[in-house]
């Protein structure tokens, strides 16, 4: 199978380029400075082995990339808020044969959150999610840092909505050759979801830095709460700690090469490199989104939407609130729909 990474940042340039070293034909689909990097350096992957340059097929479009083949695997790793678009362009593209990509090829969904799969499967019949565990940062254009070992990430995958099949199976093994984890689930959602709870912590650490202080880790605990009050709420199975620590207990560390401290995560990635966008209307936003369809206020969650976005769009720097300053914003954000609430005499 060939493996058409679309988005070969972080996550997808990690995946690919893992791929490739195992001698799996791959291809990138990239845009921008990035595009252009990927074009005339190659991919430049940095991992505890060491750093290696691989020259891969790099396009910005499916028309770049030709009629499409009966066994390729399009593995969407954008951000959530450009997977509409992707897949816009992506889903008529011809495939050898006859059939366009939507109707014929697998999608795979290496994405956060659990939007990305559903807007999916509104074009393409096949459809896997992905359940991302990778440490990885778009270092500059042309260059991924994937600093997790012994294992590179784990990458639990399953037919969206549920279910497994040859296909899912086949690409785990694929990835298994490639220093990821990759089991096949039937519930591939509920480690989504877990996931998802843990991403809610992406705001915090976008606005006001690494989550270190005892303060940044407490109101993450709160915001986390919220959301597991609204997953209860609307009746969402996910994985708790113990099985998520069971599965992946001591089989990624991160290991710098530098020796410097880890990194902000993807939101933090979007603001200090001056994207304009930010995946926060995805995380924190699906909390408030089903906070709203039964019943349960968000108001820590609105609240980092709000903020995350407000940053993206004004391209504030990452991490410039103080963490203080962002728990007094939370306090009143609480108070304020506490009052509201409140019997009326």
């Amino acid at each position: 199978m060939r493996y058409i990474i679309i988005g070969a940042g972080a996550v997808g340039g990690a995946i690919g380029g893992r791929l490739a070293e195992a001698g799996h034909e791959v291809a990138l689909v990239a845009r921008g400075a990035h595009y252009e990097a990927l074009r005339t350096h190659g991919l430049r992957l940095m991992t505890s082995e060491g750093t290696r340059t691989h020259r891969l097929p790099t396009v910005d479009g499916p028309a770049a990339l030709g009629e499409l083949r009966p066994d390729d695997v399009l593995v969407l790793a954008v951000k959530t808020q450009d997977s509409e678009a992707a897949l816009e362009a992506w889903g008529p593209a011809p495939v050898a044969g006859g059939g366009t990509a939507a109707e014929q090829l697998p999608l795979v969904c290496a994405q956060n959150g659990v939007e990305s799969p559903r807007i999916a499967l509104r074009r393409f019949r096949r459809v896997y999610g992905v359940c991302v565990w990778l440490p990885a940062t778009l270092v500059e254009p042309g260059a991924v840092s994937a600093a997790g070992a012994p294992l590179t990430g784990i990458l639990h995958l399953g037919r969206h909505p549920h279910g497994t099949d040859e296909t899912a199976r086949r690409i785990a093994a694929d990835l298994e050759k490639a220093h990821f984890e990759a089991p096949v689930v039937p519930d591939v959602a509920r480690w989504q979801y877990a996931k998802l709870l843990g991403n809610l912590a992406n705001a915090i650490e976008a606005v006001s830095g690494v989550l270190t202080s005892e303060e940044g880790l407490a109101l993450f605990a709160r915001v986390r709460a919220e959301g597991e009050a609204v997953l209860a709420a609307a009746d969402i199975a996910y994985t708790g700690e113990e099985e998520q620590k069971k599965v992946r207990d001591n089989k990624i560390r991160f290991e710098p090469f530098d020796g410097s401290e880890r990194g902000g995560g993807s939101s933090w990635q979007s603001l200090d490199r001056g994207t304009g966008t930010i995946e926060a209307d995805y995380l924190n936003g699906e909390i408030v989104l089903l906070g709203r369809l039964h019943g349960v206020p968000t108001p820590l969650n609105e609240l980092l939407q709000r903020l995350a976005n407000t940053f993206a769009r004004e391209r504030r720097a990452a991490g410039s609130l103080p963490v203080a300053e962002l728990v007094r914003l939370a306090d009143e954000a609480v108070a304020f729909v506490q009052e509201e609430r409140a019997p009326r005499p």
